[in-house]
């Protein structure tokens, strides 16, 4: 039972938030106003939901559809050394390639379903004035970690991106379509997130937004900025909060609701409207899919050195059908294993309802290693060495051998601790290790690669105000 269910948006949010095709065109024609239906807290707190909803995304394969987090493991993921595609075809390939085109659809879609995100969470906050006092501070907080989250990930990604931090109108052309200085897209995220770190609790579930939420996304943030002191404190401040590792580190992924996980996306199964299909994309032949982000074979040589005997066995398996191929399993249709042939599911995959995980505390133990490391503090901090070896003891490994944390092992432990969570990416170029390590794995690769083209679809419609990263 999941803590908060999507189900009715189409019915309820869908009449206020309904989108036309052109989410940055620049606005969207035929959706509400916060002038003509945010007029209460009722009516604002519907708007929040809808929030979430342009997050989760549309289980669709239209990619008309705001397809949300759905689709983010093909920017990400499969962007690093740790997944591909099984037959290299179509779009999805070209992310492993390094050969992606602005005219990519799945790219495309991402970048203007993050934007709906945007848009929406500009709605409840330009109805702010409509709640009621107590209301307020709650819907703003909540309002403004999910766009934070939403730039954080469109800013690492493409790098310079347009600012619409409000609801404009149709002829702002100018706002809608200008490309500002990352510098500027992370002060609207560290303003967004300190804002929500203040005016949220830890009273709400791991399925909204909440104070421990908001300091650990914003950790991260503070990190890529190489604010290390900062981002150990919030750290240590979601440290206290009371969340624990998981005994079993299956449990992380099945036992839905478990003290572990800060914030989720959350799915319900068997509902077209509120179910997920990105767990049997990572199938084989299941349904409509034909293998996606499935695991490469440095990955698998990398998890069975350094993953742990209680990790690995919950991170990948043989594909039951070739062999030859690898599978991610943590996210597999519904905690089902397929039964013997690997894809008799007890019921629709495609229709699945595993949460996406964003946030979860072991991440949040290695960030905190990484912020003491980062500082320049002596790596034999008693305190960096008790986070980090939480972790790996938990994987079933021993501690530090040496009690000296080095930068690499650090990064090895993310990308087995976090593998096929869509980490990995943002963990390298954290680190300043993308261009050498991806550069390693594919001789097609060059530095313009780090960051994803602007859609061209955006490009045109701007008129000539828009430019397109270097290198597309």
């Amino acid at each position: 039972m999941k803590h908060l269910k999507y189900i009715g948006l189409l019915l309820t949010i869908s009449l206020y938030l309904a989108c036309d095709e052109d989410f940055l065109e620049p606005v969207p024609q035929n959706v509400v106003s916060t002038e003509n239906y945010f007029l209460n807290d009722s009516q604002i707190e519907s708007g929040v939901i809808g929030v979430y909803d342009a997050i989760q995304g549309v289980n669709s394969t239209n990619l008309t559809n705001n397809r949300g987090v759905q689709q983010e493991f093909y920017v990400t993921e499969m962007r690093s050394d740790n997944t591909r595609t099984k037959n290299q075809e179509g779009e999805a390939a070209e992310f492993e390639t390094y050969t992606v085109t602005p005219n990519n659809g799945i790219v495309e879609n991402y970048y203007r379903s993050t934007y709906n995100a945007i848009y929406r969470a500009n709605l409840v906050l330009g109805s702010l004035g409509n709640a009621s006092e107590s209301a307020a501070p709650v819907f703003e907080g909540e309002a403004k970690f999910a766009r934070a989250y939403s730039y954080f990930n469109l800013v690492r990604l493409f790098g310079d991106v347009p600012l619409v931090d409000r609801v404009i109108s149709p002829s702002d052309t100018q706002t809608a379509f200008t490309r500002v200085s990352t510098s500027l897209i992370y002060d609207l995220i560290l303003s967004d997130l300190e804002t929500a770190a203040l005016n949220l609790s830890n009273t709400g579930d791991y399925s909204r937004a909440t104070k421990a939420s908001a300091e650990t996304l914003l950790a991260k943030v503070q990190l890529t900025l190489g604010n290390y002191l900062e981002a150990q404190v919030l750290c240590e401040n979601v440290m206290s909060y009371g969340y624990t590792l998981e005994p079993n580190f299956n449990d992380v992924f099945y036992n839905e609701g478990n003290n572990e996980i800060i914030f989720a996306v959350v799915y319900n199964p068997g509902i077209e409207t509120d179910s997920q299909d990105f767990s049997a994309e990572f199938m084989n032949g299941v349904g409509r899919t034909v293998g996606v982000n499935y695991v490469t074979s440095d990955a698998v040589t990398f998890l069975d050195t350094n993953g742990g005997p209680n990790r690995t066995p919950f991170s990948y398996r043989i594909d039951p059908f070739q062999p030859s191929q690898n599978q991610v399993v943590k996210y597999l249709p519904n905690g089902e294993d397929g039964g013997a042939d690997g894809k008799t599911f007890i019921s629709d995959a495609t229709l699945s309802g595993n949460d996406w995980i964003v946030l979860r505390y072991s991440d949040v133990l290695l960030m905190h290693v990484e912020s003491i490391l980062g500082a320049g503090v002596s790596t034999g901090t008693q305190a960096a060495l008790d986070s980090y070896e939480a972790v790996r003891v938990r994987a079933g490994l021993l501690g530090d051998a040496d009690n000296n944390i080095t930068k690499q092992e650090l990064l090895d432990e993310r990308r087995a601790e976090l593998a096929f969570e869509n980490q990995r990416l943002f963990d390298l170029l954290r680190f300043g290790e993308a261009q050498s390590v991806l550069s390693a794995i594919s001789a097609s690769f060059s530095s313009t690669d780090l960051l994803l083209p602007i859609p061209q679809r955006e490009i045109n419609l701007s008129n000539g105000i828009m430019a397109q990263n270097p290198g597309y």
